[in-house]
C-alpha cells in the first residue's frame, strides 16, 4: 500500500520511527522463522517484577480498582512519588507538585508537546535516546544536537552548553545515567552546568533520571535541582518504575516540576490518553512503598555484567569500550571494523551495517550507535543472564575475528 505523506501531519511525516523498535522487530521475524536470535538491543531488566507489587496489582484488581482515575494520577501514587522525591532526591515537593503518565516516555512527550511552538529549539546532547529528537521533531520545534565524543565521557560540558544557547533556546535535556552510554553527572558536573543555566533564565531544563537506581562503583546519584535549587522553578525532573523494579510493561512514569508545566501537561493528556492504567498505578505504588531490596540485589548483578561485558568486549579484535558509569548498556566504539569484509562478504562500511551483519550472521541483535547520534558505534544490552551474554560474547568475537581487510 502506498502511504500518502501529504496527507499526513507534516511533523509525523519527517519524523522516524524507533531505530530501537526496529531492531526489536527484525529479532522477532528471525526467531518467528526459527532462527537462534540472542538480542541485546531491548532496554528492559530481565528480571520479573517483584511479587509484591504483583500481588499489589491482584488486589487493586479484586478490590474493583480498575476505574478511570484522575488524569494526573490517583493521590495515594502521586503522594508516594512526592516522597520518593523528597527523601531520595532533596527535591522540596508535595503531592500536587507530581504527575503520573503512562511511561516515562509520555511525561517527556507531554512536556515538549505543552510548552514547544514553531522556532523554538531544544539543545540534546549526544549520544542521545533516540526518541528525544524525534519528539521535538513531533513537536514542529527544532533540536539542537551538542556532540558528546567519549574523550568528554560523553557528557555535556558547561562550554558546549553555553556556545549551544540561543535566544530561541526553550529546553535542555539530560540524561543520567545515560542512555545509550551509561555515562553518569557528578555534582560537580551538574553544578558547572547549572552556572550556565542561571544567566539563561528562558531555559528550562528536562532531567530525564529514569536509570537513577543503577548506578555503579559506589558513586551517589545526583539530580540537576537538587544540585541547585534556584533551577528547581524551570526543571521538569522526570523518573518511574519501568529500570528500577523491572516494570517496563506496566507503564508508569512520573515527573515533578513547576505547577504552570504540570498543569499545562494535564490538560494536554486529559485530553490524548487520560489517567494511567489504575491497576499499573496501585502497583507503582506498592513498588515504591514496598521493600527496596530488590533494586539493591538487582543493580549489584547489573554491576557484574558490566564488568564481564566490558572485558569481553575489549577482547574482541575491532571493538573498543569504555566503562559505564551506570544504566545496563555498553557502547562500544566498531571504528576498528568499519572498511572490513565480514565473512559471509558483507562490507562494513558504517555501523548500521555491522549492526544488521551481526545479526544476519551471528544471530546477536545490537542497535547502531548513529541511531543515538554518535557513529561509528554499537549500544549492546546487557539485561541478560550470564550464560546467553557470554554466548553473545562469542558469537561477536568469532564474527569480528572473521572479517578481512
Amino acid at each position: 500500500m502506498t502511504v500518502d505523506l501529504e496527507r499526513l501531519n507534516v511533523h509525523l511525516a519527517a519524523a522516524q520511527p524507533s531505530a530501537t523498535y526496529r531492531m526489536i522487530d527484525r529479532v522477532a521475524e528471525r526467531r518467528a522463522s526459527g532462527a537462534r536470535t540472542i538480542s541485546l538491543s531491548a532496554g528492559e531488566p530481565d528480571f520479573d517484577t517483584p511479587k509484591h507489587v504483583c500481588q499489589a496489582a491482584i488486589a487493586a484488581i479484586e478490590g474493583g480498582r480498575t476505574r478511570y482515575t484522575q488524569v494526573a494520577g490517583v493521590r495515594e501514587l502521586r503522594e508516594a512519588v512526592a516522597a520518593k522525591f523528597r527523601n531520595e532526591n532533596g527535591l522540596d515537593v508535595d503531592w500536587q507538585d507530581t504527575m503520573v503518565c503512562s511511561g516515562g516516555k509520555q511525561v517527556i512527550f507531554n512536556a515538549l508537546a505543552a510548552s514547544l511552538n514553531g522556532d523554538d529549539e531544544v539543545i540534546v546532547p549526544a549520544p542521545y535516546w533516540v526518541s528525544y529528537p524525534e519528539m521535538v521533531q513531533l513537536c514542529g520545534a527544532r533540536s539542537v544536537i551538542v556532540a558528546c565524543d567519549e574523550d568528554s565521557g560523553f557528557k555535556l560540558s558547561p562550554d558546549a552548553l553555553a556556545g549551544a544557547i540561543t535566544a530561541r533556546t526553550r529546553w535542555l535535556i539530560l540524561n543520567s545515567p545515560s542512555n545509550p552510554t551509561g555515562a553518569v553527572y557528578s555534582r560537580h558536573e551538574l553544578h558547572a552546568l547549572a552556572q550556565v543555566l542561571l544567566a539563561h533564565p528562558q531555559v528550562l531544563v528536562l532531567c530525564d533520571d529514569i536509570y537513577e537506581h543503577l548506578i555503579f562503583d559506589g558513586a551517589r546519584f545526583h539530580t540537576l535541582a537538587q544540585v541547585e535549587p534556584l533551577l528547581a522553578s524551570r526543571t521538569l525532573t522526570m523518573n518511574g518504575v519501568s529500570k528500577a523494579y523491572a516494570m517496563t510493561g506496566w507503564r508508569i512514569g512520573f515527573g515533578t516540576g513547576p505547577r504552570w508545566l504540570l498543569d499545562a501537561m494535564e490538560k494536554l493528556q486529559g485530553q490524548q490518553t487520560s489517567g494511567a492504567c489504575s491497576i499499573s498505578q496501585f502497583a507503582a505504588l506498592a513498588a515504591l512503598t514496598g521493600p527496596q531490596q530488590f533494586v539493591a540485589d538487582t543493580c549489584a548483578v547489573f554491576e557484574r555484567r558490566r564488568d564481564a561485558m566490558v572485558a569481553a568486549l575489549n577482547d574482541i579484535p575491532g571493538l573498543r569500550c569504555a566503562k559505564p558509569g551506570g544504566a545496563f548498556y555498553a557502547f562500544a566504539s566498531c571504528q576498528g571494523l568499519i572498511g572490513r569484509t565480514s565473512a559471509a562478504g558483507t562490507r562494513l562500511d558504517s555501523d548500521e551495517a555491522v549492526a544488521l551483519a551481526l545479526l544476519d550472521e551471528a544471530g546477536v541483535a545490537v542497535v547502531q550507535g548513529s541511531a543515538f547520534g554518535l557513529a561509528p558505534y554499537i549500544r549492546l544490552a546487557y539485561a541478560l543472564d550470564d550464560r546467553s551474554l557470554a554466548e553473545a560474547c562469542t558469537a561477536i568475537h568469532d564474527f569480528c575475528r572473521a572479517t578481512s581487510a
